[in-house]
């Protein structure tokens, strides 16, 4: 579904992510992990088209995608909801929809009816402002925004960042139903253990913008957790 190849990316003079690899399976929830500051974020705005890399390869559905553009890459069906969740709060809920919907290959202008059967709570909040929603509703409005474009692949940075424990249950749910029922690809950002290993199949962990393990979801054991995530 998705490979990176030998990824170098800069700052300026400061090199960011060394020699990245990665490939995503179809259909499985792969988790990238790390503590606060070693390129989680740079990396997945590299594969969105966001952040330009100095060298390497990205490729989705074994077509070269290191140059396409990122509006491009959401038309080829490459969902992204960033950190912070980054909605229009003056918008109202339908038009943040709305405008997931620009980047569809499809050019249809009718938000899915699955969102709303994912989120029955944006239904009953149409003509809201994104910004009057809570923190959680907000997070739901992102993701279905993403899901808009009708992704293959959906890129969540942080998805339960800030959200309270009955919708971070929520949101992992969904995120695993989107994968194992649905057989969409995930890559996610997510620092909280006990959600990864529920809803993740496999996981890659970076430190200082190298790959430094990575597999199936057994495989992440104590003696990493120890040297590459706990503060």
């Amino acid at each position: 579904m998705l490979k990176i190849e030998k990824l170098n990316q800069y700052y300026s003079q400061s090199h960011t992510l060394w020699d990245f690899d990665l490939e995503l399976e179809t259909g499985k929830c792969n988790c990238l992990m790390g503590r606060n500051g070693v390129g989680k974020t740079t990396l997945l705005n590299c594969v969105v088209g966001l952040q330009p890399i100095r060298s390497g390869s990205i490729s989705y559905q074994d077509m070269d995608i290191t140059k396409v553009n990122a509006e491009k890459r959401a038309s080829l069906g490459i969902g992204y909801v960033p950190q912070g969740r980054q909605i229009f709060p003056l918008l109202t809920v339908k038009e943040n929809l709305q405008i997931g919907l620009s980047a569809r290959a499809d050019k249809s202008n009718k938000i899915p009816g699955f969102i709303f059967e994912l989120f029955p709570v944006l239904a009953d909040m149409l003509e809201r402002r994104g910004g009057d929603l809570s923190g959680g509703q907000q997070q739901q409005l992102a993701i279905g925004r993403a899901l808009g474009v009708d992704p293959k692949l959906l890129i969540l940075d942080e998805p339960t960042e800030g959200i309270q424990p009955n919708i971070v249950q929520e949101i992992g749910g969904i995120i695993k139903q989107l994968s194992s029922d649905v057989g969409m690809t995930v890559l996610l950002v997510e620092q909280k253990l006990p959600i990864v290993r529920r809803i993740a199949d496999n996981f890659a962990i970076l430190d200082r913008g190298r790959k430094a393990a990575a597999g199936p979801i057994d495989a992440l054991n104590d003696d990493l957790i120890r040297e590459y995530l706990t503060v």
